[in-house]
């Protein structure tokens, strides 16, 4: 009997650079308090314990490459919206307990994005040792560049990272500040988990992380990676 569905399945895709290919989204993955002055901000320790992850759905994604004018809802049941600027990493090959050396095989590419939060919705949940899925994943909450293959571009791991607000800079930092390495973060996750092709990991925000709201414009970007933007409404 041939397989049917009882609606149509949908496929969460990213936009590559300067092709009509894409890129297949199965899962989003963050990492927590990865840039020690963040931590810090964010009230805790900054010093090298395990790292920790959290996740969104992988519909949370949006494609807002800048310069496309991409409109962004403020969300619901929120009094406290905030912007994190973000390396993303797309995995492109499974990668089950590797190790440091093996995890730079395991990238297809590399983007850049934004990862919004409901902050005091996470807050909520922290306060309650509760999970934080509400104060971040919810609807349009992982917006992304289109994704620049590692194959061109190479393992970027010394490069400006920054976002704006109206114009003005509020984050202003380098990823080779990441208290956990790229390959680090892989290969921990590899042992928790198998990655898979098109797997998506957010590696963490620098210090600067603030509020937005409607009718804000924010642009950010890692440097030679992509910009993004996005108007509030």
């Amino acid at each position: 009997m041939a397989t049917s569905f009882v609606f149509q399945p949908s496929t969460t895709i990213c936009n590559i650079l300067n092709s009509n290919d894409k890129f297949p989204v199965r899962r989003i993955l963050c990492v927590g308090a990865n840039y020690v002055a963040h931590a810090i901000e964010m009230g805790r320790d900054p010093s090298r314990e395990p790292p920790f992850f959290f996740a969104k759905p992988s519909d949370a994604i949006v494609n807002a490459d800048r310069g496309l004018n991409i409109v962004v809802p403020y969300p619901p049941q929120t009094n406290n919206f905030h912007y994190e600027m973000e390396m993303v990493v797309a995995i492109g090959k499974n990668a089950t307990n590797i190790n440091v050396e093996e995890a730079l095989n395991t990238i297809w590419g590399y983007g850049a994005g934004i990862d919004l939060t409901r902050r005091d919705l996470q807050k909520a949940a922290k306060d309650k040792g509760r999970p934080w899925e509400l104060g971040k994943g919810f609807d349009n909450s992982a917006i992304i560049s289109s994704l620049c293959p590692a194959s061109k571009i190479g393992h970027p791991d010394n490069a400006r990272i920054w976002l704006s607000v109206n114009d003005i800079i509020k984050q202003d930092s380098n990823i080779k500040k990441l208290i956990w390495s790229v390959p680090e973060m892989i290969s921990f996750l590899s042992k928790t988990m198998t990655l898979k092709a098109g797997d998506l990991i957010y590696t963490g925000t620098p210090e600067g992380v603030g509020p937005i709201n409607k009718g804000d414009k924010i642009v950010g970007g890692v440097e030679g990676i992509g910009e993004i933007s996005i108007n509030i409404s």
